[in-house]
């Protein structure tokens, strides 16, 4: 399994306990959705490594205490602390709606409401301020503010992304 077949879970953040228990804090929305995970991918160095659960359970917030087949020292633990977790795209929660997810627009038309087809979407860069949309538009990049309210509708049968772009954006890089 490669990185572009998963998506990040969290990290390790730390070991639990003296028995080689880790901590793990996952980056979503709901750690509970998780708390039935039979394995977990665990980057080592450029692969992704698998390991098998022998107990998970919930911790504050975001955290849950996590033992690993074959990690039962805290030696063993100590060197997989700081090390990324994945899982598999496909154990995602599908979303519906206008809800989705970074990677899944990748390869969808942008279309604006006013202007029509802008280009195809290449990439998302999810900058801590705003997450702005990379789009080919006839070989030249436009970046777009990836904000709730210009977005109209996630089309993921037709592979369209409909928004309603402030006026002037796209002529900022159409007609320079």
């Amino acid at each position: 399994m490669t990185h572009n077949d998963c998506f990040q879970l969290g990290t390790i953040s730390r070991t639990h306990g003296n028995s080689g228990s880790l901590t793990f804090w996952l980056d979503v929305d709901d750690p509970v959705q998780y708390l039935d995970l039979e394995s977990v991918l665990i980057e080592i160095g450029q692969s992704l490594v698998p390991f098998f659960i022998k107990s998970l359970t919930a911790g504050n917030k975001q955290q849950v205490y996590v033992t690993l087949d074959d990690i039962d020292t805290i030696d063993k633990a100590q060197k997989l602390v700081g090390n990324r977790l994945y899982l598999p795209l496909e154990l995602l929660p599908k979303l519906e709606g206008n809800k989705f997810y970074f990677h899944e627009i990748v390869g969808f038309d942008l279309i604006d409401t006013q202007y029509g087809l802008v280009g195809l979407i290449k990439q998302v860069y999810d900058l801590a301020s705003n997450p702005l949309l990379s789009v080919d538009h006839n070989g030249a990049e436009v970046l777009i503010p990836l904000a709730d309210p210009f977005i109209v509708e996630v089309d993921r049968a037709g592979r369209r992304f409909v928004m309603t772009l402030p006026d002037g954006l796209i002529d900022l890089y159409i007609n320079p």
